[in-house]
């Protein structure tokens, strides 16, 4: 067989050859720009000194409105996207949201809560709807940079004629370094309670101490508890007591968050912890103003045993 015959002979299979080459190399491209494009995977641990946290009452996203009826799906988004700027330039790890919309009449007809998550790097969360209707769907969310686990929801006992209220929880893996240390399981809390009565609230206090006093520690409760400290049977000294834990300055007269004075939204941390730093957020996003805490490890709780 002379060498043109055999280059013949062998051309369909160098055609096969060539082309499935090609394909592998299309392929290869797809997906290293699907991965570079894609979604990117959530770390399950969360490696740094501190925990950052954002605690934000977002009020069903009606901005500065009277009430969320008067405002628009595009109006909704909008004011949705400024949240997810402020929750992206806070640089927290985990936001804990309340009065956060599912799909509804009032809400838009979508889910705010994805709807932050998917415009900022939040991608793990839990959300529970502790008011349902035909009109409304909304309750307290936890969104997070870093893997959440053993997620759930707890629905407060019915406190006719307001509203269902609720919290959520959910647990993370945090060191505070790359070596050296070994993950902490940090358990966190998004809780909102009733805004009328504080019989009820203090109802629902001690259903969080009930639910969460065998929790996993370190621990830390976050959200709206329409309640300040300066009652001495304030819910909010309630948990902390019954939690056994504690608030940033708690007296401190200029870390309001509602019309100006009220200290209506907490973070509230374990022994474990320390906070580093805690401020009140100034951009009205709400008619709430969000909360921002960097939390350490006291020093000796991350050591090796």
């Amino acid at each position: 067989m002379t060498a043109h015959a055999v280059q013949a002979h062998f051309q369909p299979f160098q055609d096969v050859t060539r082309g499935l080459v090609a394909a592998l190399l299309l392929l290869a491209a797809a997906l290293t720009q699907a991965g570079d494009g894609g979604e990117r995977q959530i770390p399950t641990t969360l490696s740094s000194p501190t925990l950052d946290l954002i605690a934000l009452n977002v009020a069903h996203a009606r901005g500065t409105a009277i009430n969320q009826l008067f405002v628009s799906e595009a109006g909704h988004r909008k004011n949705l996207q400024r949240i997810a700027a402020m929750l992206e330039e806070s640089g927290a790890h985990v936001a804990a949201l309340q009065e956060a919309d599912g799909p509804s009449l009032w809400s838009g007809g979508f889910d705010h809560v994805e709807f932050v998550s998917a415009n900022t790097d939040f991608k793990s969360l839990v959300h529970g709807h502790h008011a349902d209707s035909w009109l409304f769907a909304y309750g307290a969310a936890l969104l997070s940079r870093i893997e959440l686990t053993d997620t759930r929801s707890h629905h407060f006992q019915p406190s006719w004629p307001t509203a269902g209220k609720g919290f959520v929880t959910g647990s993370l893996s945090w060191r505070q370094s790359e070596e050296g240390s070994r993950p902490q399981s940090v358990t966190l809390a998004s809780v909102h309670l009733d805004f009328s009565r504080e019989s009820v609230r203090h109802s629902q206090i001690a259903e969080i101490v009930n639910e969460l006093r065998g929790a996993p520690r370190p621990l830390i409760v976050m959200g709206d508890f329409n309640a300040d400290w300066s009652d001495p049977d304030s819910p909010v000294r309630q948990l902390a007591q019954g939690l056994e834990l504690s608030a940033f300055e708690p007296d401190n007269p200029r870390l309001g968050t509602y019309k100006d004075s009220d200290r209506l939204d907490w973070i509230l941390i374990s022994p474990e912890l320390r906070f580093v730093q805690y401020t009140v957020v100034p951009d009205i996003v709400s008619d709430h103003l969000a909360v921002v805490a960097r939390i350490g490890l006291n020093v000796g709780e991350n050591q090796d045993e």
